[in-house]
Formats: C-alpha cells, sequence, structure tokens
C-alpha cells in the first residue's frame, strides 16, 4: 500500500483528504485576512482624495507611500492562492497548492502587519506628532508580533516536541501532554 492509498486512523481520512482539509482551513484563513487587508487599502485609497491629505510633510507621504505599497504588495499575496488554484486545477498538485499556499498566506501576513504599522504612524503622527507616534506604533506592532506570531511559535516549538508523520498531526494521546506542560 503506497503513502497515497494509506489511512490515518488518527483523523479517520486518508492523505488526500488531509490535503483537502488543509487547503480548506488556509482558505479560512486567507478570507479573515483578506477582510483586514481590503479594509486597510480602501482607507489608504480614499486618503489622496481628502483635503488634508495636502497639508501632509514629506515624512509622512512617504509613509503613506510606503503602507499603500505595503498593503498592496499583502493583496496580491493573500489573493494569488486563488489563480494559483485556477491555473493548476486538475493538474494533481494540491500538495504544492497547499505547500505554496500557506507560504504566501504568511508572507502576506506580515506585508499586512508592515502597511498596518506603516498606516498608524502616519495617522499617529498627524494626530500626536512624531515621536508620539513611534512610540504607540512600536507598541501595538509588538502587540500583533506577539499575538501572530510569538504565541503560535511558541505551540509549534512545543509541539514538535511531540509531534511525527504530516507537518501539525501529533500523536495520539500528545494533546494530554502539551496541557499538562502549558
Amino acid at each position: 500500500m503506497n503513502s497515497e492509498e494509506q489511512y490515518d486512523a488518527r483523523r479517520g481520512e486518508t492523505p488526500a483528504q488531509r490535503i483537502d482539509r488543509n487547503y480548506g482551513e488556509i482558505l479560512q484563513e486567507m478570507r479573515v485576512a483578506q477582510t483586514g487587508v481590503q479594509l486597510l487599502l480602501a482607507f489608504l485609497l480614499t486618503l489622496a482624495f481628502t483635503p488634508r491629505f495636502a497639508t501632509l510633510d514629506a515624512f509622512q507621504l512617504q509613509v503613506y507611500v510606503a503602507s499603500l505599497v505595503l498593503g498592496a504588495g499583502a493583496t496580491a499575496l493573500l489573493i494569488a492562492p486563488a489563480p494559483f488554484h485556477r491555473l493548476v486545477f486538475r493538474r494533481r498538485l494540491k500538495s504544492e497548492l497547499v505547500r505554496t499556499s500557506s507560504r504566501l498566506l504568511l508572507a502576506g501576513l506580515v506585508l499586512l502587519k508592515l502597511a498596518l504599522a506603516a498606516a498608524l504612524l502616519l495617522i499617529l503622527d498627524v494626530v500626536l506628532g512624531l515621536w508620539p507616534a513611534v512610540a504607540v506604533t512600536s507598541a501595538i506592532t509588538s502587540w500583533f508580533s506577539f499575538w501572530w506570531y510569538v504565541v503560535p511559535l511558541r505551540y509549534r516549538a512545543r509541539s514538535s516536541r511531540v509531534a511525527h508523520g504530516f507537518p501539525g498531526d501529533v500523536r495520539p494521546g500528545a494533546d494530554a501532554q502539551l496541557r499538562e506542560h502549558v
């Protein structure tokens, strides 16, 4: 029996079913991120047409452009799995689609975080002045990093001690072991 025909008793799914489930989970995650980046980009695109935009100084314009470009880049990466899927549809490349989509999603989230930071810096600079804006933006960016990356990577590192097989799957009973260490 080859690996594609094996049955995973832990979840009751074949490798093909696991790949399908993983892709469905990635799509759900992308939907959440896409909403955030769409709102940010819509705000940034309309900002240039407001009366106050003409009063921005050179630094603020540079931050605006950086935020706009980062937001556009995040949008591209977060939408990329859809055309990727369409172009490899029925080519038996689902594993590659899942692996690439996961990477695109992670890269898109990094750009989204940077775009949010730049947009916050711009708005807070206009409202509070440069140095308070830098301090608040740094704190908020650290907050995002903590919840988006540090906490999940901490759990990932803990689970890697008990994991085996396909990434993300753990041995039966491993959840109880993890809960003992949390």
